[in-house]
């Protein structure tokens, strides 16, 4: 872990335009590309606001992206994107909206199926249309990533689909769309973001390259969640946290998040909590599992947080257990509507994300994984 001569990639949108007020420069770089017919994919309240974009030409809109979606959202999306022949297809909102505009990009007319491009690099190119992502949300960082996350309702499971063919032409970043986000999704969807970035701080696979994006982002949310919770329209507090989930986004092509959100992904998959939600329940406890195995580290995301530094496990659950609790936070399984009787199923379900647990820096038995949803509960 954290060798400097380690080999790496790093990937990231060509274009990345970011700051208040700069959602209207999607339409001028669409414009100048000369593209005619726009597909936006959306959920029902920001395909009310696309104008914000400024896109000319024919502009079509699939405004019925559903939280965690599954697969027959997707095909609902493909269709959409086949029936208009688009030439540029927009992602605008959350990590779902952006995740479905990445696959509708590259399977949108091609002879590909959703389940033979599942994996890595499995993805034939090059796709055939523009993508352009546009964030609602602090959390995701989905705008300058190549993965997109699709549930299979048969097997309540979620499927991965990584490739470079998924990479935005351009990311337009304006905090000014967060404005509108309630409190407690600001809450989860910050958390989310400082999650991407402390389990790419202490991952298996963490980088001096990429740790110096995972622990600024820690810092940015440390610093600003609170206040953008208080008051949704602080505009600097909202642009920290644009920037903090940008970072965790670049944290996650080239290192990827770990045990944490292989924990949380049953809780979306099996009982519909929002991911972030997820997270933000999961969070200290997996942080104080693994700190034995990165006590250096795990003293640094203290400090990031704001909180006095500690490689002590009981210390740290409780200092992360309080951060995300004051934020209004539900952070017990049982708040969230999990029955007790799921927890065993639960801990199946996370114990086969192999792809994430694998890059805990301690490894995660299932028996171990059972035990932290118990104590969740």
């Amino acid at each position: 872990m954290d060798s400097l001569g380690s080999p790496i990639t790093t990937i990231r949108p060509n274009i990345i335009e970011f700051g208040i007020g700069t959602a209207g420069k999607l339409g001028k770089w669409a414009a100048e590309k000369g593209y005619h017919r726009t597909l936006v994919i959306s959920d029902a309240f920001n395909a009310s606001r696309i104008d914000a974009l400024a896109i000319q030409g024919e502009v079509a809109v699939f405004g019925d992206v559903t939280p965690e979606p599954d697969i027959s959202n997707l095909d609902r999306v493909l269709s959409a994107a086949n029936a208009t022949r688009a030439e540029l297809i927009v992602g605008f909102g959350g990590g779902s909206a952006m995740d479905l505009a990445k696959l509708a990009s590259v399977l949108a007319g091609s002879p590909q199926s959703l389940r033979e491009v599942v994996g890595p690099n499995k993805v034939q190119g090059p796709r055939k249309v523009a993508l352009a992502q546009v964030p609602t949300t602090s959390g995701t960082g989905s705008e300058a990533g190549i993965r997109a996350l699709v549930t299979d309702p048969e097997t309540m499971s979620k499927l991965a689909v990584e490739s470079v063919h998924m990479l935005a032409d351009i990311a337009v970043i304006d905090p000014a769309l967060t404005f509108t986000v309630p409190p407690r999704t600001t809450a989860a969807t910050g958390v989310d973001a400082m999650a991407h970035c402390v389990e790419a701080f202490t991952n298996r696979k963490a980088h001096p390259m990429i740790d110096i994006y995972a622990i600024e982002g820690t810092r940015l949310v440390g610093k600003y969640l609170a206040r953008a919770v208080r008051d949704g329209a602080d505009a600097e507090a909202r642009a920290g946290l644009s920037l903090a989930s940008l970072y965790g986004g670049f944290c996650l092509g080239p290192v990827n998040t770990a045990g944490g959100h292989a924990l949380a992904y049953p809780l979306g998959t099996r009982w519909h909590v929002a991911h972030g939600a997820a997270n933000a329940l999961i969070f200290p406890h997996v942080l104080a599992f693994n700190t034995p195995s990165v006590p250096a580290k795990t003293k640094a995301v203290m400090e990031a947080l704001g909180h006095p530094a500690s490689d002590e496990a009981k210390s740290v659950f409780a200092a992360a257990y309080e951060f995300c609790a004051e934020l209004g936070i539900e952070m017990k399984l049982s708040g969230l509507g999990v029955p007790e009787s799921g927890l065993d199923q639960m801990a199946n379900d996370a114990f086969a994300i192999r792809r994430l647990l694998d890059n805990n820096p301690r490894d995660l038995t299932r028996d171990d994984i059972r035990s932290i949803y118990g104590a969740a509960f």
